[in-house]
């Protein structure tokens, strides 16, 4: 009885002692200011969001949550960024859908099945093309009919090449039969400038042109969201109007690979409660942008999934890299 007492009792120390590493680490985390890198514009609809995030997940982890603009390479440089950080839970990114994309159509200098941490999905966005209000393009009718008259003349900017802005319309294109010219930016605020400066017809992004439209300067031809917004009800989505094109993006946080599974979850959680922060929710919902909530396990999952589903997309679109 001595004996089995003693083998439970030093069991029961050996998987305390081999736990504390973790169960340290995570305690004394964090021990300084979180980089929380955004691979957008300052000024720009996912900068404003996630502002809102590094705010309330300051005063939840009690040290400062900073974000970091990072732009550039169709919102990839935030992906580069974590491969050359240390896994300790101080560098954070948020990696939107092109990380999932432009692997296939060229060489990138990250694997986004290895490379990363998928910490927490919290949101995602509504997409919409518009055009300047004094366009003759009324709706998507309208830019199917020139766009077939005059194919490659109608300009369109996003956000950059392999985004979501980018290559949902692509899909639109290919579904109408189109053809349209795509000019990409840096972010939402460089592009509306050049629509509203003539440079470009319309222009395809998350809404930060939404007051543009509100004001009347800009006119929103359809989003691309599987149902209509909540606050343009009028507006018909893409997939409505028979073409067949979905997108919102779902993303979160990410970290580097290689964390400590007890300061991913202090991660998750407090990110977790982030999304569950009245201020924060009121900022979604003027950037209609839903709460989609994946944990860490969900969150891994759907990525490797939309990696592998991505690559169809791109060969679909005769996009792929060809060497």
């Amino acid at each position: 009885m001595t004996d089995r007492r003693s083998v439970l009792h030093a069991t029961t120390a050996a998987a305390v002692a081999a736990a504390m590493p973790g169960l340290a680490r995570a305690q004394a985390f964090p021990n300084r200011p979180i980089r929380l890198i955004c691979p957008w514009t300052a000024g720009g609809t996912t900068d404003i969001v996630m502002r809102s995030w590094a705010e309330s997940a300051s005063r939840i982890l009690g040290q400062q949550v900073l974000i970091e603009n990072k732009t550039g390479a169709g919102g990839t440089l935030g992906a580069i960024e974590l491969t050359n950080a240390k896994p300790d839970g101080h560098t954070l990114a948020q990696l939107p859908h092109s990380v999932f994309r432009i692997p296939h159509m060229q060489k990138v200098q990250f694997d986004t099945t290895k490379d990363f941490t998928w910490i927490i999905c919290m949101t995602g966005y509504t997409f919409g093309m518009v055009v300047r209000a004094e366009s003759p393009i009324k709706d998507i009718k309208d830019l199917v009919a020139f766009a077939k008259s005059k194919p490659g003349e109608f300009t369109y900017g996003s956000p950059g090449i392999g985004t979501s802005p980018h290559l949902a319309v692509e899909e639109f294109a290919a579904k109408a039969g189109i053809k349209l010219s795509h000019v990409p930016f840096k972010g939402v605020a460089d592009g509306l400038q050049a629509l509203i400066g003539g440079h470009t017809m319309g222009h395809s992004d998350s809404t930060g042109w939404g007051p543009q439209v509100e004001a009347g300067r800009l006119r929103l031809l359809a989003t691309y969201g599987s149902k209509r917004t909540k606050r343009w009800p009028n507006i018909p989505t893409l997939n409505e109007l028979g073409y067949e094109t979905v997108s919102d993006s779902p993303f979160g946080v990410c970290g580097p690979k290689g964390m400590d599974p007890a300061i991913v979850k202090a991660l998750h959680d407090a990110f977790r409660k982030v999304i569950e922060d009245p201020a924060v929710l009121q900022m979604l919902d003027k950037y209609d942008q839903p709460v989609i909530y994946m944990d860490t396990a969900a969150y891994t999952k759907f990525a490797q999934e939309t990696f592998v589903a991505e690559k169809g997309t791109i060969e679909r679109l005769g996009m792929a890299n060809k060497s």
